[in-house]
């Protein structure tokens, strides 16, 4: 039986069940799933970097998101207000539009 360890979304286990396989999980107490959360957010995020379209991109961004909305919740909050957050930060310090790359700053 392969074994796996890893953090899955909530309907997986029903979906193998339905195929006739026996499965474990256990259910992981905050401080584990949080640390799951952030593993499975640097699985996502890997997956992103490696896509080579627009549409898997946008499925992986789709999943980074999702793990978004769950960690948000751990942290007591909303996706709503994490955007509030960065709404704040990009009126301060500007977002990503204009594709700038810094390349040095003189030091004095």
């Amino acid at each position: 039986m392969p074994t796996y360890h890893k953090l899955v979304r909530d309907r997986i286990p029903e979906i193998i069940q339905s195929t006739g396989k026996e499965l474990k999980t256990e259910i992981l107490n905050d401080a584990r799933y949080i640390e799951e959360l952030k593993k499975k957010l640097t699985e996502e995020v890997t997956e992103y970097q490696e896509a080579t379209s627009d549409e898997e991109a946008l499925e992986e961004l789709a999943d980074v998101l999702e793990l978004m909305h769950a960690l948000a919740k751990q942290h007591g909050a909303t996706v709503d207000e994490v955007e509030k957050i960065r709404k704040d930060k990009a009126e301060k310090r500007g977002a990503f539009n204009e594709k700038i790359y810094l390349i040095e700053v003189e030091d004095d």
